[in-house]
């Protein structure tokens, strides 16, 4: 369905119905985590995820990078439109909208979103960390600000979940190192490669060796530092959502974990976190509090 698709208006719960699905099949963690949302919360996070899982679908499926900005092209057009009241017409962008007014998403932030997708367009390669981590602040990093405006926060929260967005992004690039280079998408950035001695060439066949290793380890603990940095945002986030938003933390570090433990085999398979450790993680997020609060009750 692309972006200058019309159709018969459906209701929206209708279209909300569509959303959840579409976190469902496409965002694993996401979905678990949102389980624990009130259901008007996590009906809401299904939209923006929808939307922002749309938007990427328009670069990344694209036959050319000139379709793929077409695409963006008008995509922008009609969602600069829908945030003026324009009546949009279209199940993602009529269910996301109502979300983000509902909500208070500032328009700014769904726009920058496509501006980070077209980068892929236009960047196979980067050359420097600060050149993938702008793109991440663009994707991940908007998805997170935005899923904060869903839940609810108070100041700085914003700068603990852009974050959050880029170790997320920073932690799937990882995972799916293999599918992006079927593709011809690089995100290991080629300073870092040439630093450790490991060539594009190495990388797109497939070479696990002690270079390989090395470079992955680096990557590895720079996730690890930006889950450490976005970790203290959590407390900000309103009470409602907190625990649902820590349950997503849990299980996407736990997915940089699984890569570690698998020796960074990300070429061949990837790191999913199993049903029962996902209710096993959920279940260690909840005892976190409820042990506190037992330790401040002994110590009064």
């Amino acid at each position: 369905m692309g972006p200058g698709t019309s159709q018969a208006s459906y209701p929206l719960s209708v279209l909300y119905t569509q959303a959840a699905e579409a976190a469902r099949a496409g965002a694993r963690s996401l979905f678990f985590a949102t389980k624990f949302f009130p259901p008007e919360l996590a009906r809401s996070a299904h939209a923006v995820y929808w939307y922002c899982d749309y938007t990427r679908s328009l670069a990344r499926e694209a036959e050319s990078a000139a379709q793929g900005h077409a695409s963006l092209d008008r995509w922008a057009t009609m969602v600069t439109a829908g945030l003026r009241g324009h009546l949009a017409r279209h199940p993602v962008l009529d269910v996301f909208l109502d979300t983000a007014e509902r909500c208070g998403i500032p328009g700014e932030q769904p726009l920058e979103l496509i501006e980070g997708y077209r980068m892929e367009l236009t960047h196979t390669r980067y050359d420097s960390f600060s050149q993938l981590a702008g793109h991440c602040r663009r994707t991940g990093g908007m998805v997170s600000l935005m899923m904060a405006h869903v839940v609810g926060y108070r100041d700085p929260a914003p700068d603990y979940m852009t974050d959050l967005g880029v170790a997320v992004d920073l932690t799937t690039n990882l995972r799916d190192l293999g599918q992006q280079l079927s593709r011809g998408y690089i995100t290991i950035p080629l300073e870092e490669m040439r630093a450790f001695e490991y060539s594009e060439a190495d990388l797109e066949g497939r070479v696990r060796n002690a270079a390989f290793d090395n470079l992955m380890r680096y990557q590895a603990a720079r996730i690890h530092d930006y889950y450490q940095k976005a970790e203290p945002g959590l407390a900000l986030l309103d009470s409602r959502g907190r625990f649902a938003v820590r349950v997503a933390f849990d299980l996407y570090r736990q997915t940089l974990r699984r890569i570690e433990a698998s020796g960074f085999d990300v070429f061949h398979k990837a790191a999913a976190v199993p049903t029962v450790s996902r209710y096993w993680i959920t279940a260690r997020s909840m005892a976190g509090p409820i042990t506190r609060r037992l330790w401040k009750g002994r110590s009064a």
